[in-house]
């Protein structure tokens, strides 16, 4: 990715991607094309400067270009990812501790809610309190039968990690967030736009945009913002992990700028939300989708 500074056609910033599926959840080093998070290209100005972080799902994609963006704008970050994700997570931790910001890897599945509270106790306890809440990690398998062949067993594991580890962790982390707090939760253009083949995964979406805005609601007078990026194709390790091949190779394409999205043309959202630029907005939805339109 050029630099951020200078212009350029939105719809030749990025290669295409490449077709080849990868194992689930999918690592970043088996992807033919690697995605860009920003690495050579986000420049921070210390817009949150001290702040002290959560991310889901913080070791690759979207996470791993929120946690760059957010350390070279000064911030501590706590990660959380899956076991078998540690070789990204370590990738991801070095980025931040090259822009001289502390980074807590906390490994563990959100589908148990006890990991949900340690995360919070270990964020707490080695970052010294929550400013900012990513609600990023998420499950999703695609299925061409639809309801058909989305299992029990599917079911409660993507409705477990999309939507009540976002629950369980937001209410664990309020406990110790104060005013200018922020909560960043992702939803989708799946929770407007429901392709049939993730209908489980786009249900949850949706209920991501209302849980956004019922506790927008709720919180606005206690000084604390809940707000939700919703991401079009974003071409991450998920997407090859979790889709099949003819999915994979026109993925993005059909947007209005005919190509995926990458991770870094998200991470100045988050920083967005989670600066005090944003004082003033509380309960809405920016979405990142290539031209693709939400409601």
């Amino acid at each position: 990715m050029a630099d951020q500074t200078t212009p350029q056609d939105p719809t030749e910033q990025h290669d295409s991607h490449a077709s080849k599926t990868i194992s689930h959840p999918g690592l970043t080093r088996d992807m033919d094309e690697q995605p860009d998070h920003g690495e050579e290209s986000y420049r921070g100005s210390g817009r949150l400067e001290g702040r002290k972080a959560i991310i889901t799902g913080g070791d690759s994609g979207i996470g791993r270009a929120v946690a760059i963006a957010y350390a070279r704008e000064g911030a501590d970050v706590v990660l959380s990812y899956l076991p078998e994700e540690q070789e990204d997570a370590e990738i991801t931790a070095g980025h931040v501790r090259e822009a001289g910001r502390l980074a807590v890897l906390v490994p563990g599945d959100l589908r148990e809610e006890a990991y949900s509270l340690e995360l919070v106790k270990r964020a707490v306890a080695e970052l010294g309190g929550i400013d900012i809440l990513v609600n990023n990690a998420a499950y999703q398998m695609a299925q061409e039968g639809g309801i058909f062949d989305i299992t029990t067993e599917q079911l409660d594991r993507v409705m477990k990690t999309n939507i009540y580890a976002l629950f369980w962790l937001t209410k664990a982390a309020l406990a110790h967030m104060k005013e200018g707090a922020s909560i960043i939760n992702v939803s989708s253009i799946q929770g407007y736009q429901p392709s049939p083949q993730l209908l489980d995964y786009a249900t949850t979406k949706a209920g991501i945009i209302n849980f956004t805005r019922g506790l927008a609601q709720q919180l606005a007078e206690k000084g604390i913002r809940v707000n939700t990026v919703a991401p079009g194709p974003i071409w991450t390790p998920l997407i090859p992990a979790t889709m099949t091949g003819d999915k994979v190779e026109g993925f993005g394409d059909d947007t209005p700028e005919g190509r995926p999205g990458q991770p870094a043309e998200l991470a100045p959202a988050f920083v967005f939300f989670a600066s005090q630029e944003s004082s003033y907005t509380t309960g809405q939805r920016l979405g990142v989708a290539g031209g693709k339109m939400m409601p």
